[in-house]
C-alpha cells in the first residue's frame, strides 16, 4: 500500500498588513486535517513568499490581506511563481476582499478567495479537489 505525502500548504500575508488571527485559525484547521502547514509570519513581500515556497516544494501557497493591497500584492506573488514555473501551485486567498475585486484576482491567478468566516472544511475540500499529490 503507498502511502501519500500531505499536501504541502504555504500561508502568507503579504505587505504591511499586521493582523494575523485568521490565517493562524486556517493554518491550525488545515493542520488538523493532516495538511503540512507553515506560516511565514508578517510582512512577507512577494519575493520572500515564493521563495519560501520554491525552499519548502509547496503544493498550495495561501495568501492573507485584511489591510488592502492585495490587488497589487497577490497578482505579483502569482506571476513570481508563473516566472519561476510552478505552474502545479495552486494559489489561494482569503481576508477581507471586496467581491468586485474577486474577478480580477482570478484573471491573475488566483484560484479562489475564501472570506470572513469560511468553513475550514470547505477550504479544505477545494484544496484536496485541485491539487494533486
Amino acid at each position: 500500500m503507498s502511502q501519500q505525502r500531505p499536501i504541502r500548504v504555504l500561508l502568507a500575508k503579504c505587505g504591511l498588513d499586521g493582523h494575523d488571527r485568521g490565517v493562524k485559525v486556517v493554518a491550525k484547521g488545515l493542520a488538523d486535517k493532516g495538511m503540512e502547514v507553515t506560516y511565514t509570519g508578517l510582512h512577507q513581500s512577494p519575493e520572500q513568499i515564493v521563495e519560501r515556497a520554491v525552499k519548502g516544494n509547496v503544493d498550495v501557497i495561501g495568501l492573507s490581506s485584511l489591510s488592502g493591497g492585495y490587488d497589487i500584492l497577490f497578482p505579483e506573488v502569482a506571476r513570481l511563481v508563473k516566472e519561476r514555473g510552478m505552474s502545479n501551485v495552486l494559489i489561494i486567498g482569503g481576508g477581507i476582499i471586496l467581491e468586485e475585486d474577486i474577478p480580477f484576482l482570478k484573471e491573475k491567478g488566483i484560484s479562489a478567495i475564501f472570506g470572513p468566516g469560511t468553513p475550514i472544511e470547505q477550504i479544505v475540500n477545494y484544496i484536496r479537489q485541485n491539487v494533486k499529490v
